[in-house]
């Protein structure tokens, strides 16, 4: 896989589907819920009770509920296993139950592809590490802390609570666009006949390293996030995972597997323009990178799962970038971070699962807590409230620090 290139020719010309996914998020766990809370433009925010927010001067965020381990983890050592990585795992054997495949219909396959996104990884149980051995010494740091920290453990991880061993298995740390990267890498495993499978997506967990980071970096909002609004002061972080099975289309059907959408093909590149702000063209080139991938043209596209931030710079520079590639014809944006919060690595992967629910079940999510668009951006990003619509083509755009920008693009699947 090679960032910024495109074009099926050279990847195998088989088509890929997506049959089954599994998500847990601020606003629901499950396809069934999150579909429903989309839907119904729920917003999850509430007080981060993760970690001491003592001394941060806004201290809301979007956290995960109703979550056991022990309902998810039946083979691996729970203590040995970090919450991002348990969230990886929940969502992975969501997906799997969701389509309908059993793990032993996966180990007898020829051999399968696993890859989670992510930001930080094990970074809260690096911040734990520090916290034990300060005071102390290495002797007084739990040994099973650092088994956790490896962001690489995400994918391990999974692949070992399910007894795979027939897999690839690797984590990707592109930041907020890993989750599009692992989706483009399954693409490119399944369509070039590789790999039977592909159970790809992205995990992350709220930590006190990001509300610091972001805090100082003044991107942190007041109340609550509000992506293209004349009014918007920045993001709030979330946490969650989303995880989706890919499956080579013919095997799909033969299975009489349910299928949600196609992945049609991505575009990734590097500008590495700047640490933390987004580069008009680059964002742009990515998005046509994605089109030719694909073999579509822009006025195929009926919806945009935005970035959408609602940073100052990001939403404006996003909606710029838009407006070069589609020109007047824009299509409708929504950004789903303004009801689930900035999930890091995890963000594009759970806006794959909302664009596969949007042309499964025909609407459009809507960008919650809108006020008045800002004019300078110029979009339709659906305010408040859902639309029911025939959705046949979404783009799912991903934009991370340091340059790295991912769009993936989903259709409906017409055998």
């Amino acid at each position: 896989m090679m960032a910024g290139t495109g074009g099926k020719t050279d990847r195998g010309d088989r088509r890929v589907v997506i049959t089954g996914m599994g998500v847990l998020s601020s606003i629901g766990n499950g396809v069934e819920q999150f579909a429903g809370a989309l839907r119904a433009g729920l917003v999850g925010t509430t007080r981060i009770t993760r970690f001491d927010t003592e001394g941060f001067p806004y201290r809301r965020g979007h956290q995960v509920a109703g979550v056991t381990p022990e309902d998810w983890i039946l083979h691996l050592p729970i203590e040995e296993v970090g919450p991002a990585a348990r969230l990886a795992i929940a969502a992975a054997r969501m997906a799997l139950s969701d389509a309908d495949l059993s793990f032993a219909e996966l180990q007898e396959q020829r051999r399968g592809f696993i890859a989670v996104g992510t930001t930080d990884g094990g970074n809260p149980d690096l911040e734990a590490v520090v916290e034990a051995v300060l005071p102390g010494t290495l002797e007084d740091m739990p040994a099973e802390l650092a088994r956790r920290v490896p962001a690489s453990q995400l994918s391990v991880h999974v692949a070992r609570e399910l007894r795979l061993g027939n897999v690839e298995a690797m984590s990707i740390a592109t930041a907020c666009a890993a989750g599009n990267y692992a989706i483009g890498a399954g693409l490119d495993a399944v369509r070039s006949g590789e790999c039977a499978y592909a159970l790809v997506g992205g995990a992350d967990v709220l930590c006190r390293k990001n509300l610091a980071g972001f805090t100082r970096l003044s991107l942190i909002a007041e109340t609550e996030c509000r992506p293209f609004d004349a009014e918007r002061d920045g993001l709030l972080l979330g946490e969650g995972a989303g995880m989706l099975v890919l499956e080579d289309a013919e095997s799909a059907r033969a299975r009489g597997a349910r299928v949600y959408a196609e992945v049609m093909g991505y575009g990734l590149n590097c500008d590495a323009h700047h640490p933390v702000a987004p580069e008009r063209e680059s964002v742009g080139r990515c998005m046509r990178l994605a089109l030719d991938d694909a073999g579509i043209k822009t006025e195929d596209i009926d919806l945009v799962l935005a970035h959408g931030t609602g940073t100052k710079t990001n939403d404006l520079v996003e909606a710029q970038a838009m407006r070069d590639v589609f020109g007047d014809a824009m299509p409708r944006m929504s950004a789903i971070k303004s009801m689930i919060g900035h999930t890091m690595g995890a963000a594009s992967a759970i806006g794959a699962v909302a664009g596969a629910l949007a042309i499964h079940h025909g609407f459009i999510p809507p960008t919650a807590n809108h006020r008045e668009t800002d004019p300078e951006c110029a979009v339709d990003c659906v305010p408040n409230h859902s639309v029911e619509a025939d959705v046949r083509i979404v783009q799912n755009t991903a934009l991370a620090f340091g340059g790295n920008n991912a769009v993936v693009l989903l259709g409906r699947h017409d055998d």
